[in-house]
């Protein structure tokens, strides 16, 4: 049996931590507050033109599209995936 390393997973760790939304420093009245706006921040991405080397393009959404748009995402592909008999 191989071993399991705990250091292939940290990269993993750090990005989920990087994206976690803030903890309250308020008192437990108004976390949901905090969390709303942590969702409604806009962030902005470069994303790379099709048919180009160079262009980009800026786009800009909401963290709560953001992840909207990935989970949507991941569900046609693994839907895909099902269809074609790939997934395991």
């Amino acid at each position: 049996m191989k071993p399991f390393h705990v250091f292939a997973l940290a990269p993993l760790a750090i990005v989920v931590a990087a994206e976690a939304p803030p903890a309250a420093s308020q008192s437990q009245s108004q976390p949901s507050a905090v969390q709303t706006d942590y969702y409604n921040q806009v962030v902005c991405q470069k994303q790379e033109v099709t048919g180009s080397r160079l262009a980009t393009k800026r786009v800009c959404k909401t963290r709560a599209e953001w992840a909207r748009e990935q989970l949507s995402d991941r569900q046609d592909l693994e839907k895909l995936q099902v269809q074609r008999g790939i997934a395991k």
